[in-house]
């Protein structure tokens, strides 16, 4: 069957189900072959004491598969100026493969090699656990990264979304090879979605079952269902760090992508924080002198997603950078928009909607997402609609009911950190 995915990209889309959901993306341009597989189940699916298992296994999957060492895939791979990559976020692993659609017969069967028949080898376990470790010791020396992780305890703490991708130290130290064995069994077991887009070439389903290679591997389509859940506290939370800067990440959790009120969020986040013209960027920035770098983090989940407002200022400056970053969540809560307000923020929705389709790589990259949450294809294309549809009143109460109790968190020097917290205490949003 077709559908026509939207105009401006002119797209035409078909699915079959060879070995799992396949979506093939017919896109005019340059031969170029962009693929996503989506399994469903990254970091938040993680056992318990094994937190940063399935990152570790993502790296481990693109260092051999099938009859092919470490070094002979690399060299298959980027003999032919691909590029292959697997990596686990939140909630999926995702198996990225961009190449020329005359090499597609040659390297897209490798995405279902490295699902069914991963090499898994010791040395190269030790070498990408030794690779995470290093990362996660980076990431504890910057401020930035300090405060996020903090924020991110204070929101989920020990859930499935309250650690990093990476894992937990102690915990993926102790990672083996009979872990990952299982976690490899279970890839896909969740849902899964493959997504082509660009240009594809005929009979790209036999391709496909090639890397099968006898193995019995068909999951099901990703359903919707509920994610993972927050709990956040309205707390305050600081890291003392000995620097001339200040931190500060005020969040808290809201819904899922595609849930309701999940759009006047995604609104919210374009008037908030795209673009020079946005409030944040205008208020803390032109105005106050705060910031050297401000900005808002709402990603897609299939859980209750963060919303964050994040500012770093001069560290003598603190107290004011707390006490505006402050008001702007407050003022969220008590001001709708204005009509103008809310006509440049559809703008902006519409034009990062544009440019999110531009390449044949970022449209199988948001399909597989969409899908992969268990949202219909034309997601896009509904929310391009329904947003037009939103008024002041509807994004006003979206911040009324889910961005109440933000909890705030600091990374800093001793001095800031107490400026800040003075602040924090004599506002209304700390009670």
């Amino acid at each position: 069957m077709t559908a026509s995915l939207a105009p401006a990209a002119r797209v035409e889309a078909g699915r079959w189900d060879l070995p799992c959901p396949l979506w093939l993306l017919h896109r005019p341009g340059a031969p170029i072959l962009s693929a996503k597989l989506w399994m469903r189940g990254g970091s938040s699916a993680d056992p318990a004491h094994q937190r940063g298992a399935a990152q570790l296994l993502a790296g481990v999957l693109s260092r051999g598969c099938s009859s092919l060492s470490g070094d002979a895939l690399a060299d298959l791979v980027e003999g032919r100026g691909a590029g292959l990559r697997c990596e686990a976020a939140e909630d999926a692993t995702l198996i990225s493969l961009k190449c020329a659609s005359d090499d597609a017969a040659t390297l897209l069967p490798l995405l279902l090699q490295m699902v069914c028949s991963p090499w898994l080898v010791e040395d190269q376990i030790t070498l990408e656990r030794q690779l995470n470790l290093q990362t996660l010791q980076r990431q504890r020396e910057d401020p930035f990264q300090v405060a996020h992780d903090q924020l991110r305890e204070q929101l989920y703490g020990t859930g499935p979304y309250g650690h990093d991708p990476l894992g937990v130290e102690a915990e993926l130290r102790q990672l083996d090879r009979e872990v990952l064995q299982h976690q490899a069994q279970a890839l896909g077991q969740g849902g899964a979605v493959m997504v082509l887009a660009g240009q594809i070439p005929p009979g790209v389903e036999t391709l496909l079952l090639k890397g099968l290679e006898g193995h019995h591997w068909a999951p099901s389509a990703p359903q919707r269902r509920a994610g993972p859940s927050g709990t956040p506290n309205g707390t305050v939370a600081t890291s003392c760090d000995d620097t001339e800067q200040l931190v500060l990440m005020l969040g808290t959790t809201t819904t899922p992508l595609g849930a309701e009120q999940a759009l006047a969020l995604r609104l919210l986040h374009c008037h908030l924080g795209i673009g020079m013209s946005s409030r944040l960027f205008v208020a803390l920035r032109e105005e106050h002198g705060l910031a050297y770098d401000v900005g808002v983090h709402h990603p897609a989940r299939l859980g209750d997603a963060p919303f964050v407002m994040h500012l770093s200022s001069s560290a003598d400056r603190a107290a004011d950078a707390c006490r505006e970053l402050l008001n702007e969540w407050q003022r969220l809560l008590e001001q709708p928009l204005t009509p103008a307000e809310l006509e440049l923020t559809l703008a902006k929705f519409r034009g990062q909607e544009a440019l999110g389709r531009q390449t044949s790589s970022q449209l199988a990259d948001r399909q597989a997402l969409v899908l992969g949450h268990g949202l219909a294809m034309d997601f896009a294309d509904r929310s391009l609609q329904a947003a037009a549809q939103l008024t002041p009143t509807d994004l006003h109460n979206a911040a009324r009911q889910l961005l109440a109790r933000p909890c705030l968190s600091l990374c800093g020097p001793a001095s800031a950190l107490a400026a800040a917290e003075r602040e924090w205490q004599r506002h209304p949003l700390a009670s």
